[in-house]
């Protein structure tokens, strides 16, 4: 696996996981195959109580451990990525991102908050030796309005900008366009 889409929202339905999938497809447009993991459907008792040898969160540590790239989507709640993202974090080894490439993605209500994914996310990820940073892209509800059946629209600069990330992804992991082509 190389490219690995983390989806860290507790909701069904969210402007993170809009903001993710128009990532998805971005990349996808440049020959890479993203898989995505979605942490709420990880068992929570095991998620919690950091149950190791639980077959499904095995499972999504080895998919980290196997990744080139890792993108993490998550809300801002409170100036800070999400819980469920955080517990998550908090199961990987110290150098679980060592050599990875990341790309963080965020939502929240205003710009307020802008600054969560460079003062409280990328010093966790530097933590877990990230140091290939792509650029972060963080939305307000204002960037991702929902449309009438429950779904979120991806405003033109948003677009943009998911597109500009996925080719820095694409610059930095050369190597994933040849894997991706002999899947």
């Amino acid at each position: 696996m190389s490219v690995l889409l983390i989806a860290a929202s507790p909701s069904v339905r969210s402007r993170s996981g809009a903001l993710l999938s128009g990532a998805a497809d971005r990349l996808r447009l440049l020959g890479l195959a993203p898989r995505t993991l979605v942490l709420r459907d990880l068992p929570a008792q095991a998620l919690v109580h950091a149950e190791f040898d639980h077959p499904e969160i095995r499972e999504s540590l080895d998919a980290v451990a196997q990744a080139s790239v890792v993108v993490l989507a998550t809300p801002i709640y409170k100036a800070a990525s999400s819980g469920l993202l955080k517990i998550f974090l908090d199961l990987l080894p110290q150098d679980g991102l060592k050599g990875k490439t990341v790309w963080t993605l965020a939502t929240g209500g205003s710009l307020a908050h802008l600054l969560a994914l460079d003062y409280g996310l990328l010093p966790i990820l530097s933590a877990l030796g990230a140091r290939s940073h792509v650029d972060g892209v963080y939305a307000t509800d204002a960037h991702l309005p929902r449309q009438p059946d429950g779904s979120y629209r991806l405003d033109d600069e948003i677009t943009r900008r998911l597109a500009a990330g996925a080719a820095q992804v694409f610059e930095r992991a050369p190597h994933l366009t040849l894997e991706a082509s002999q899947a």
